[in-house]
């Protein structure tokens, strides 16, 4: 199965569950919508997005350049859950961890592969803001079967 077609497949099931018809209000302060929209910083840098699902599940995506060791432009999209942590005295923070597919376009060969993302994200009280930090182990397919990986800080408005 070519990357193109493993690409397809993935937005078109990612679609189906985003807009599902019992989404739920997410971002833990009730000021926001449920779609962020932000930028990450680190490898790669570029735009980041998040669409809730309900208060444990999300879809986030990235659209970046790759400055590592090709220039490349970098896309992903992976399926998140959360945990939430008690102990925060201020905000909401969670834990949370997943699984998303990556494609990266460069010269001379395209890469795709499965991600594994983990982080923390901790939501602004009484904004509409949230911070993240992640680091993601990458299994790339295609071309070749190898281990890879990435890391970033961000920041998201919600809508």
């Amino acid at each position: 199965m070519n990357t193109t077609k493993i690409l397809s497949v993935l937005f078109v099931i990612t679609g189906f569950l985003i807009f599902s018809p019992n989404k739920v209000q997410a971002q833990a302060n009730g000021n926001g919508g449920n779609l962020g929209l932000g930028v990450m910083l680190g490898e790669p840098t570029g735009i980041s997005a998040k669409i809730w699902n309900n208060d444990r599940s999300a879809f986030a995506f990235g659209a970046a350049w790759s400055f590592g060791r090709n220039d490349a432009l970098h896309l992903h999209g992976d399926y998140l859950l959360h945990t939430w942590l008690n102990d925060v005295e201020e905000g909401d923070l969670a834990f949370y961890y997943g699984v998303g597919g990556r494609i990266v376009l460069s010269d001379p060969d395209a890469r795709a592969g499965i991600r594994v993302p983990f982080g923390l994200n901790y939501i602004i009280p009484d904004s509409q803001v949230d911070l993240f930090v992640e680091a993601v182990p990458i299994l790339n397919l295609v071309p070749d079967t190898d281990f890879d990986g990435n890391g970033a800080i961000g920041i998201r408005y919600y809508f």
